[in-house]
């Protein structure tokens, strides 16, 4: 493939991975919103106490959000693996299989959270008496907030495979708008303190489920629920598929606690004040990370099912040219207002607690470009099965690096130590990625699909694929010759290597003269032709309004013989064809059989 092809099909997923990316961050940021709001309100009207009790709940809600990272990541990577090979059957099986699966554990944590605040058995996270009773009743809160905040992350995953985000942005901003007024209502009128800030949080969480669940009890959803012969033997893939990211997560869960001990030991309950406002405020900056792997997420799934090598490796080619600029952008307006974003929460420049959040806000936004790449290569890894380098980068990320680190710094440094390792922690951890590149390919890699260890078995190589583009008319015939060519240079008979250029140049004009007359965007047809088991394989790709052929075939076979001729006459001479919309895009495949 030649370079004006292959930047034909990374325009293609650069335009596809920016158009889901606001969605994507604004759902990453609804819960970073809701920890401003609590914060805000925690530390304006209730006090520093409650601050604190709001910074010892960070290592439960992140062990929470172990849990869905691998309920969410394993049932969207095994969904998307199964929407690339089109096998519906399995998809819903496994969408069904993983609402019932968060149900039951998100139960379960709702029963322990509120058993452990009405038994104030919250003494392994604090012994101070002022603080203790606060945690209390910020837990029994926070139990009645479970259920809807695992199911609400696992339906918007598949709200986003369904290309239904705008439902999803709807959903995030009820919730917000949910969640300061009942903060306002509990806290400022009714003076609920630590509950009432929980509560809020948790009820608008429920506005947030009933919004989303909607779409899928309207039966208006691809995706179908259904409770009989559940498929339970899945139940391990995607616990095996997610758990490497959970335990990424479940791995940040410990480090809170060490580091949470370290900070109260070497600085006191004033610098667990700081860090969680500090983390609180970059949690809305965290939502542009976050909402990069998402989208990345579902097209690094696809692409794994479709044995998309190009694809896959654009999309990491994009982290690093689009993805990680924008974010050092970003980083750089976050340090440059450091202390103006420290005040929304401490006024006083001569409080310790001032200080140490200002200086939070100055060094911590340097390791998020460096995230950016350890959570890409993560989510790669867990789509392709690479166990041992996502579990050597989840242990480290998770906790050695930023866990060690600080307990190395703490004593000399005090509490920018903390700070300080979050940084070093993404600088091992890129070099850790290399340096698996290395070892595993004997040199230094030269290019993208080395650095990500490709297997050179994944997909069809370069000698029995070629990936053309077409962007008008004209280039639809010239395309139909080049398709009959290569299918004749690889040995696959005349009439065979006729009717694949012949049905090339079909689906090609007919997206081209329907498809791309439908609004004013620019739109561009990306044509992959694969020699494989002596079949010629087409897959054809575009991002114009969703349009299924087979259906099309369908309503002319009803009505008029004489319509969509050339439609009817691909049906006949293919031994297979199936249509797909993923992500936004209309994915056409077409095997031709000698």
């Amino acid at each position: 493939m030649d370079m004006n092809e292959h930047s034909a099909n990374a325009k293609m997923v650069t335009k596809l991975l920016f158009r889901l990316l606001p969605i994507q961050i604004l759902l990453a940021a609804v819960g970073a919103v809701n920890g401003i709001v609590s914060s805000f309100f925690a530390s304006n009207y209730v006090g520093v106490e409650a601050m604190s009790a709001v910074g010892l709940f960070s290592p439960l809600q992140l062990l929470l959000q172990a849990i869905s990272t691998m309920l969410v990541g394993g049932a969207v990577i095994l969904s998307g693996r199964y929407m690339g090979q089109n096998r519906q059957e399995k998809l819903h099986g496994v969408f069904s299989l993983s609402i019932v699966l968060c149900a039951l554990i998100a139960l379960l944590f709702a029963l322990l959270f509120a058993v452990f605040g009405m038994f104030d058995l919250v003494g392994l996270f604090t012994k101070d008496p002022a603080v203790r009773p606060l945690f209390d009743r910020y837990l029994l809160g926070q139990a009645v907030g479970v259920f809807p905040f695992m199911m609400g992350n696992l339906l918007t995953a598949y709200l986003s495979l369904e290309n239904r985000g705008r439902r999803a942005t709807i959903a995030s901003v009820v919730y917000i708008v949910v969640n300061v007024a009942l903060d306002f209502l509990f806290v400022r009128v009714l003076r609920m303190e630590a509950l009432g800030l929980a509560l809020a949080s948790a009820l608008g969480l429920w506005v947030f489920l009933l919004i989303e669940a909607q779409y899928f009890l309207s039966g208006r959803s691809h995706m179908r629920f259904t409770a009989k012969n559940l498929p339970w033997r899945e139940s391990a893939e995607v616990l095996r598929i997610g758990a490497p990211g959970a335990l990424g997560t479940g791995y940040q869960t410990a480090r809170g606690l060490i580091v949470n001990w370290l900070i109260t030991a070497f600085v006191g309950s004033v610098g667990i004040s700081a860090f969680a406002a500090a983390n609180n405020l970059l949690g809305i900056f965290w939502a542009v990370p976050n909402g990069m792997l998402a989208v990345s997420r579902m097209m690094i799934s696809v692409s794994v099912g479709e044995e998309d090598r190009q694809t896959l490796a654009d999309v990491m080619r994009i982290m690093f040219r689009r993805f990680i600029p924008l974010m050092c952008v970003i980083v750089a307006a976050i340090v440059l207002c450091a202390e103006p974003l420290a005040r929304i929460f401490y006024r006083d420049p001569n409080e310790p607690v001032y200080m140490m959040t200002v200086w939070g806000l100055r060094i911590l936004p340097l390791c998020m470009p460096f995230s950016i790449i350890c959570m890409h290569f993560v989510c790669y890894g867990q789509a392709s099965g690479k166990q041992g380098l996502v579990h050597t980068l989840s242990v480290l990320d998770g906790v050695v690096c930023v866990a060690g680190f600080s307990a190395l710094l703490i004593p000399w440094v005090g509490m920018n130590s903390v700070y300080i390792a979050n940084v070093l922690n993404g600088a091992v951890t890129t070099l850790v990625i290399v340096g698996y590149a290395v070892l595993k390919k004997k040199r230094f890699p030269r290019n993208m699909e080395e650095l990500m260890v490709i297997p050179d078995s994944f997909g069809a190589p370069p000698s029995e694929r070629m990936d053309l583009t077409v962007k008008n008319t004209e280039e639809v015939v010239s395309i139909s010759r080049e398709v009959q060519s290569f299918c004749e240079a690889h040995g696959i008979d005349k009439r065979c290597a006729y009717l694949s250029g012949l049905c090339m140049e079909e689906m090609a004009s007919n997206i081209v003269l329907h498809g791309f007359t439908k609004d004013r965007k620019k739109h561009s047809v990306d044509v992959r032709v694969v020699h494989k088991d002596g079949d010629v394989i087409l897959r054809i790709k575009d991002d114009c309004v969703p349009f299924d052929p087979s259906e099309q075939q369908k309503m002319a076979d009803a009505e008029d013989k004489t319509k969509n001729i050339g439609i009817r006459m691909v049906f006949r001479m293919a031994s297979e064809v199936r249509y797909q919309n993923i992500l936004g895009l209309n994915v056409l495949t077409v095997r031709i059989g000698r």
